[in-house]
């Protein structure tokens, strides 16, 4: 995970600031889409153990379903929108810079949670929302800077791009969330249903932006190898979380993130010649212990603990 996480995106950054023949961001979240479908049928089919039980369970929960189809489509379109910014944010941004500032998606998120979801948070993850915050802003009050990246670049575009990005990605995977677990519905058979709508989504996407330059110069104009390798990794990038969350657990999780920031600006600086400022560096170290903190288990009063247990019953029998 850790290792996907900070690849993309320096490879992304990579292909957004390459003298070469720049290719359309929208089509590359389309393909992505139509991967994902792929890696989740053949995930399904594995599932299933046969083409029959396969067949029988597309045409039960996907094509006889149109109404779950609909309700999928609300993350499909938000998603769409996110992995569009994402393109955005890393044309103007560095990748260290857009790493660290993407992490303002946990306080969305878990805003999202407690409003959603009817959940609470502890005081430990409230705080960890509040530094990671500080930390944000640290990054932001003085960026670092790449020296080696000959490029336009806007930041007030790319950080207006994250921005719009942690809301969606916050809303979305929340909403994904209450959808998967109110049914029992295989979490493939709902990633089937979200891909079909994204596909679609994506597809209404490149038509509105690019529909003309794509008519033009086809719609994998300016598609290298390292664009290739990008749409790989979103696409296993979009699959793995869940894996991840089962085999595992949330420390390990925030763990891969933090590491996922580091290594992202160690690339950085060895690929783009990216110069680390003070504020950056404590900011990006505020923002990495806050994952930390948030991604710690919470304790669990709702039981009494054995050690309290026996210590009531030999006062009920002293009684």
């Amino acid at each position: 995970m850790t290792l996907v996480a900070a690849t993309y995106t320096v490879a992304l950054r990579y292909t957004r600031t390459v003298q070469t023949e720049l290719y359309f961001s929208t089509t590359a979240v389309c393909i992505t889409e139509v991967i994902k479908l792929f890696f989740s049928v053949g995930i399904l089919a594995k599932e299933s153990g046969s083409l029959a039980r396969l067949v029988t369970s597309l045409k039960e929960n996907v094509f006889g379903s149109p109404k779950e189809l609909l309700k999928l489509s609300v993350p499909s379109l938000v998603y769409a929108l996110q992995n569009n910014m994402a393109f955005v944010a890393l044309s103007n941004l560095d990748a260290a810079v857009y790493q660290v500032t993407y992490q303002l998606k946990i306080p969305c998120t878990a805003l999202c949670t407690v409003l959603m979801l009817k959940r609470t948070l502890s005081k430990l993850q409230w705080f960890s929302v509040f530094m990671l915050c500080g930390g944000v802003t640290l990054v932001q009050w003085e960026p670092a800077q790449a020296t080696k990246v000959q490029v336009e670049q806007n930041p007030w575009l790319g950080f207006g791009a994250i921005a719009v990005a942690v809301l969606c990605s916050g809303f979305a995977g929340v909403y994904f969330e209450k959808v998967l677990k109110s049914s029992d519905t295989s979490l493939w058979v709902r990633n089937i249903q979200m891909y079909l709508s994204g596909i679609a989504v994506t597809l209404f996407g490149v038509y509105v932006s690019d529909g003309a330059q794509v008519l033009e110069k086809g719609f994998f104009y300016g598609y290298t190898h390292y664009v290739w390798f990008v749409i790989f990794l979103a696409s296993v990038g979009g699959l793995y979380t869940s894996i991840v969350v089962k085999y595992t657990d949330n420390i390990m999780k925030g763990f891969s993130a933090a590491a996922a920031i580091v290594l992202s600006t160690v690339a950085s600086v060895i690929l783009f010649g990216l110069q680390l400022t003070t504020t950056f560096s404590v900011g990006a170290f505020l923002v990495c212990i806050s994952i930390y903190f948030y991604g710690l288990p919470r304790q669990d009063t709702t039981k009494i603990q054995p050690a309290e247990a026996k210590s009531s019953k030999e006062r009920l029998d002293t009684v």
